[in-house]
This record gives structure tokens, C-alpha cells and sequence, in this order.
């Protein structure tokens, strides 16, 4: 049941945060929520020593959590973004932080360029109908930049703790 939950409980809340991005523009708090209660819970039933959990985990993801809260205070990302972040790096720990950050940095620049770009066309007929196309089409709205945090990652979350637990239980 363990497998199963490593398997699934990251990647899925990981879509769902980049899809409500996407078109909402928002990131529910009960999805960082999830994701920091989701990892202890996996952590402690995994067999991680708390001690560990506490300062690694827990630590890396409030260490992220403070740098991410300076950057939403800049007005640089979101709020949802900075939590999401966070609650990301507690799965990710320090081991994969700088990846990560490089990752949703690199990716998060390209998804903020095709944006921008497309922001210089018009909107096509079929989009243009949609609200999200619109909200994100219009040039001063922002952009969903959790779609580069969750994407960025689900490409580490195979060389995270949990996973490489999960795959030798």
C-alpha cells in the first residue's frame, strides 16, 4: 500500500497544482497542505527516523518557503507558487533543492517567453472562448508559473527519498 501512495500521492497532486494554475490562476492551500502531510505521513510509515524528517525535509521545505515568501513579497511569483515550492522541495530535500531550483527556473522561463509570445498573436477562435486562455492571453496578467514548479518536480521525484524507498520495498 506504501508503493502505491509514493507512486501516487505526489504525482497526482503535482498535476493538480499545475492544472489549477493553468486555469485558475491559483493554487489551493490545501494542496501544499497536502503535499507536507502527505511526506510525513509516507516519511514516518516508511520508516524515516524523525530526526531526520524534522531537519531534512521539514527544514528544506521552510528554508524554500522563507527565500520563496521574499520573492512573492517582490512581487516576483504568486503566493500559491511560493507554498507549492515549499511543499515540493519537503519531498524533494536537500539533496535535490538545487536541481530544483534550476529545473523550475529554466522551465519556468521558457513557459514565461511562449507566453509572451503568444500574448503578440491574436488568440485563436477556439481559446478565445475559454476564460483561462483569455486570463492568461492578456498582456500585465501573470503567469502560471506552478505548471514550471510541478513539472520541474515530477522530473526529480524519481531520485527523491520516498520513491528510491518505494522501489526498494
Amino acid at each position: 500500500m506504501l508503493v502505491i501512495v509514493v507512486l501516487v500521492l505526489f504525482p497526482l497532486l503535482m498535476a493538480y497544482s499545475a492544472a489549477s494554475d493553468l486555469l485558475t490562476m491559483t493554487i489551493s492551500n490545501r494542496v501544499s497542505i497536502a503535499l507536507v502531510l502527505g511526506f510525513a505521513a509516507v516519511a514516518l510509515a516508511s520508516g524515516m527516523p524523525l530526526a531526520t524528517l524534522l531537519t531534512m525535509h521539514l527544514a528544506c521545505g521552510a528554508a524554500v518557503l522563507v527565500l520563496t515568501f521574499a520573492l512573492f513579497a517582490f512581487g516576483w511569483i504568486g503566493g500559491g507558487d511560493a507554498k507549492l515550492a515549499a511543499s515540493t522541495a519537503v519531498w524533494l530535500g536537500w539533496a535535490n533543492l538545487y536541481e530544483y531550483g534550476l529545473a523550475a527556473s529554466i522551465l519556468g522561463a521558457g513557459l514565461t517567453l511562449g507566453i509572451l509570445m503568444l500574448r503578440k498573436r491574436d488568440l485563436p477562435p477556439l481559446l478565445a472562448t475559454r476564460a483561462w486562455a483569455v486570463r492568461i492571453h492578456t498582456a500585465g496578467n501573470g503567469v502560471p508559473y506552478g505548471i514550471a514548479l510541478a513539472v520541474a518536480g515530477l522530473a526529480l521525484y524519481p531520485e527523491t527519498a520516498a520513491w528510491l524507498a518505494a522501489a526498494h520495498a
